[in-house]
């Protein structure tokens, strides 16, 4: 008998499920005598937690804090401007990742590059940019990579096959950014200080751990008392993730669990992580959106390989000072977790999807989108 996709995700979605886990959170929440701020770190557990409508499940002292795990919002407006001009050179095609075709830059957004008759195309895979360039041969294929671990193997393939097949008129502009480092930035300061804020444990991102594994988080346990649970997408998964973190508090335990058990493992994907240190190095800093400049927080390609990178290519056209997002945005303290989207006064207003002002509201898995979209806000 064949098995629908929709059966697969059934019973991770299942009410009864979901509903004994809100009363086994609710009893456990009732023996904490405090405040409980769980930050989901990943974007596509921010839209979960709203289309579910998850915090209304939650006890009134536990709450969600949302936090900078979308390639998409913490996309720097100078970062984006290097792609829209790069769009704009002669004989150049602009290839990148769905969302980014939206996000405004200080010149405009990649879609409007686009209409000002610019070759830009967005792709579902890395891989179709093979095929560009193959169809494309007196053109220059440039593509504008983003994302964090979970994409940055796909990357790392094709600067592969470019490589061995000597292929010359792909180029790459890196913006692969990782996890761990941004997490540390969200409890302590650049001075080494502890930040005040609300995160008492964090749901860490599952597919970035299918890839780096879960000892990435080992730190935040040991060093910063900070319980990690590795959480699936579905909503059982989060409610399950949320019980897990609860026992932990209560039988005073600091840890990291892994509630994701049918993809994550401790090491991760051992051959997507070599293919990714053959080519990539960490680079010195990357301009998070909104947070600054955040140390060892993003790759870069190996010196060996800097003839594919169009940034040393293309390196006098390109900006390099930091541009300011719009005074009334507050993309940059939802990122850090120290703002919800309704504490915008533009939200909603202003800035919709339709014409979005900041990041938060442009990406399939920003903030400011998952609550214009499953809060009831508009």
């Amino acid at each position: 008998m064949s098995i629908k996709l929709s059966n697969l995700y059934d019973d991770f979605r299942d009410p009864k499920t979901i509903e004994a886990y809100a009363k086994l959170i609710e009893k456990d929440a009732k023996t904490i005598d405090k405040n409980i701020g769980i930050m989901e770190v990943c974007g596509g557990h921010t839209h979960t937690i709203m289309k579910y409508g998850l915090p209304q499940l939650m006890p009134k002292n536990i709450h969600f804090i949302h936090g900078p795990g979308c390639p998409v919002c913490i996309m720097p407006k100078e970062r984006i401007d290097h792609a829209y001009i790069l769009s704009m050179q002669p004989n150049v095609i602009l290839v990148t990742l769905g969302d980014m075709i939206k996000v405004p830059g200080s010149n405009g957004s990649l879609q409007d590059a686009r209409a000002k008759g610019a070759d830009v195309r967005f792709v579902y895979s890395p891989m179709e940019i093979i095929k560009i360039a193959e169809e494309n041969k007196d053109k220059q294929i440039i593509f504008f990579a983003i994302g964090f671990e979970t994409t940055t193997p796909m990357t790392a393939v094709v600067i592969d096959l470019v490589v061995k097949r000597n292929i010359k008129n792909i180029l790459f502009h890196i913006n692969h950014v990782t996890v761990p480092e941004v997490m540390k930035t969200l409890l302590v300061d650049l001075d080494n200080r502890k930040v005040e804020n609300r995160i008492d444990a964090f749901l860490g991102p599952s597919h970035v751990s299918v890839i780096a594994g879960s000892k990435i988080y080992d730190e935040f346990a040991k060093d910063y008392g900070k319980p990690v649970v590795v959480s699936g997408f579905e909503p059982v998964d989060v409610m399950q993730s949320i019980y897990m973190i609860l026992r932990q508090i209560i039988e005073g335990r600091c840890e990291v669990e892994v509630e994701y058990t049918r993809a994550v493992t401790k090491d991760g994907n051992e051959k997507a992580n070599k293919l990714i240190n053959t080519y990539f190095e960490k680079a010195p800093f990357f301009n998070w959106r909104g947070l600054g400049n955040v140390a060892n927080s993003s790759w870069k390609l190996k010196d060996d390989f800097g003839y594919l990178d169009a940034q040393n290519i293309y390196n006098e056209i390109l900006p390099t000072n930091h541009i300011d997002d719009h005074k009334l945005c507050l993309c940059g303290e939802i990122l850090k977790g120290m703002a919800t989207p309704v504490e915008c006064k533009i939200f909603g207003k202003l800035c919709k999807p339709t014409n979005p002002i900041g990041s938060c509201m442009v990406s399939s898995e920003g903030a400011c989108s998952a609550y214009y979209k499953y809060g009831n806000l508009k």
